[in-house]
């Protein structure tokens, strides 16, 4: 079995500041450990259940935070960004099993987490066919572009609540809950071992009954707290500009979705 494991820093368990997600604060170095712990947790798991291979994108920010060291030796990990249009999920493909999130967050225009936000913290918000959108569902999009399950979610209550919603077949582990600009977490400890059994638990299922179906046309629309950033993008090929902070896009292939993502400012 191949695993594929995209990581985020802002829906590990503490994580309450942009500061504690920022590699040149003092405050990132022990939320860089604890990300790298919930992403080692799963790895665990997914040995347990009997992957035979991971591959982990390091998915936040530089894309330099996960402690290479600490991972299985069966792990690949994926360090910078190459500009793919899968960006968090780059390299999976047809070939995976199955992919799992951790450490993901509420999205942006989300009460649910002092860190919420959608790529960027340029949108205001992403609408994905009249669905506000996550880096969960973005990428479970992405996923599916290749035919492979999203099996496990963690990271902080209001995103697990959206991904209970969008299929509640999908595991999710919920290490934190965000109360207007304060976070309510569990110990670290406790947080990698439940990641650790729900990895396990879901690997052993029918992989088959969590895929998502794409939808047969996708629209767009991005919305941006400066309006300078909409002008230039409603140049993009196809793209409009419905009002001075909003830009609509639309194609029947997803991947031509990933790709306007990519060129958004």
């Amino acid at each position: 079995m191949k695993i594929f494991i995209s990581a985020d820093i802002e829906g590990v368990t503490g994580t309450t500041h942009w500061d504690e997600t920022d590699l040149p604060k003092a405050d990132y170095a022990a939320f860089r450990e604890q990300m790298t712990a919930e992403v080692v947790a799963a790895c665990e798991g997914a040995l347990q259940a009997g992957a035979k291979e991971i591959w982990v994108k390091d998915a936040h920010d530089s894309a330099r935070n996960i402690v290479a060291a600490k991972l299985p030796q069966e792990v690949r990990l994926i360090r910078g960004w190459s500009s793919h249009p899968f960006a968090m999920v780059q390299e999976l493909d047809e070939t995976f099993q199955a992919a799992m999130m951790i450490g993901y967050h509420s999205r942006a225009a989300a009460g649910t987490s002092p860190l919420a936000h959608t790529m960027t913290g340029s949108f205001a918000h992403i609408l994905l066919n009249d669905r506000y959108a996550s880096e969960f569902l973005i990428h479970t999009y992405a996923a599916a572009h290749v035919h492979v399950p999203v099996v496990l979610v963690s990271g902080d209550k209001g995103l697990c609540d959206e991904v209970a919603q969008f299929n509640p077949r999908i595991a999710t582990v919920a290490v934190k809950e965000g109360i207007g600009g304060s976070t309510v977490n569990i110990h670290p400890n406790l947080a990698t071992a439940r990641i650790r059994e729900g990895v396990a638990k879901a690997l052993s299922g029918d992989l088959a009954q969590l895929q998502n179906p794409l939808p047969a046309h996708f629209a767009i629309e991005v919305r941006y707290h400066d309006h300078t950033k909409a002008f230039t993008l409603g140049f993009y090929p196809g793209a409009k500009q419905v009002d001075p902070h909003t830009v609509r896009f639309e194609a029947d292939s997803y991947f031509d979705i990933l790709r306007f993502l990519l060129f958004t400012p």
